[in-house]
């Protein structure tokens, strides 16, 4: 009986393997044929092996923070929803248009396009993959915001109380920092390192970077800084840190004696209105020995000592005039870094972040006062595109989550 069963097992076989040679199916053939065999299935749409494998090996190459294989699958899983509602909706994207978003893609690296697409083909992504995965990203947001855009766009009223104009609410950031102290000796290596942070994808890894390298009071955190009216952060930052989506991080900026880093975690319109100011007082007291121990240890001691900048007084007495700087100044005539960290600071409190004398002296500051003004820094077409393309990004979640939920998604 074994005999037998064994005998048919192998004829089976035989014939299975004539079958195929007859068909001409090698089995590199059959492999292939499993690679671009259905993995998911979305409506009448298909993603296959191939796909999935691709996007996988796409997000290992770029380092996007996660988990690849379950976020591959989820990213296709979407992408194909929202082909589907871009193809009913009949928009495409012109080639042209896709080569300059992967130029821009390629430009992020600062490789060539060429470049660029070798050095991926060289980890198994083919140039097709990139191809579609920007096709697919633009093709989206155009149809986004055909079917937004004037829905999304602000009125006057509402960019008056973005800008704290009328009464209402104002625009609110919440961003994480990352201050690099900068000597003539250190230079080449902040800049290095700065261009390096720059590229970084997650919000933990910026934090982790913030522990790292950030001079800033807010490395304890991680880099975190509260919500604070944009009007309240340094003029010429203002445009730069409305142009940042969520997770992106801002290309470093050069303070006096620093170089500055900022990833954006969240922008709001708040209910209260956002004063903006004619000009701000504080106080600079100059502490030699800069970041040294001893001297934050000092600086750290004279933070519980002092509650109004008139403290200061008594407590630069005796020594030389320079020392202790008291300035009021429009906020635009205010040195950036320093702007920055009053920024942070309601008045009576102080900051030990910003240096001088190429790091040699710790600057201790304290807001005095603000006085307020009707004027503004960020140009109303800042704050309106801001406001849009917040609002776009709301509508688009909201839309994807409604496919998802009307969609049949069965995995192969």
């Amino acid at each position: 009986m074994q005999q037998n069963l064994t005998h048919l097992s192998r004829s089976l076989a035989q014939l299975l393997g004539g079958a195929v040679l007859a068909l001409g199916l090698s089995a590199t053939t059959i492999a292939a044929q499993s690679l671009f065999s259905p993995a998911v299935r979305v409506n009448q749409g298909i993603i296959t092996h191939f796909e999935l494998e691709q996007r996988v090996r796409l997000m290992e190459v770029l380092r996007i923070p996660g988990d690849p294989t379950k976020d591959a699958r989820r990213s296709l899983i979407e992408e194909k929803l929202k082909l589907q509602a871009v193809d009913e909706a009949g928009i495409e994207v012109p080639p042209e248009d896709v080569q300059l978003g992967i130029d821009e893609f390629a430009a992020r690296t600062r490789l060539s396009t060429e470049e660029f697409l070798a050095a991926l083909q060289n980890e198994g992504v083919s140039a097709e993959t990139v191809r579609d995965f920007v096709r697919n990203q633009m093709a989206w947001r155009d149809y986004i915001s055909a079917r937004y855009l004037a829905q999304a766009r602000p009125t006057e009223d509402e960019i008056n109380r973005a800008l704290g104009l009328a009464g209402g609410g104002g625009l609110q950031v919440l961003l994480s920092e990352i201050i690099i102290p900068l000597t003539p000796q250190t230079v080449d290596q902040v800049d290095d390192l700065a261009a390096q942070i720059a590229e970084l994808k997650s919000y933990d890894a910026f934090a982790t970077a913030a522990t790292q390298f950030s001079a800033a009071d807010t490395r304890a955190q991680g880099g975190q800084m509260p919500w604070l009216p944009l009007a309240q952060l340094p003029p010429a930052l203002q445009p730069v840190i409305l142009e940042l989506d969520p997770g992106e991080v801002s290309a470093p900026i050069t303070l006096p004696n620093a170089v500055a880093l900022f990833q954006m975690r969240g922008l709001r319109e708040a209910p209260v209105g956002t004063p903006r100011y004619a000009s701000i007082e504080y106080a600079a007291y100059a502490m030699s020995g800069g970041r040294n121990p001893e001297t934050l240890k000092a600086a750290a001691e004279l933070q519980q000592r002092v509650d109004t900048c008139d403290d200061l007084y008594g407590v630069a007495k005796g020594q030389p005039v320079e020392v202790l700087d008291r300035v009021t100044a429009k906020p635009g005539e205010i040195p950036q870094d320093i702007a920055l960290e009053l920024a942070k600071l309601d008045p009576g409190e102080t900051s030990i972040s910003v240096t001088r004398n190429n790091g040699q002296t710790l600057m201790f500051l304290m807001l005095c006062n603000r006085t307020r003004d009707l004027g503004g820094d960020a140009s109303r077409e800042d704050v309106a595109n801001a406001l849009t393309q917040q609002r776009l990004e709301t509508l688009a979640n909201s839309l994807l989550e409604h496919l998802r939920a009307d969609a049949i998604i069965t995995e192969e």
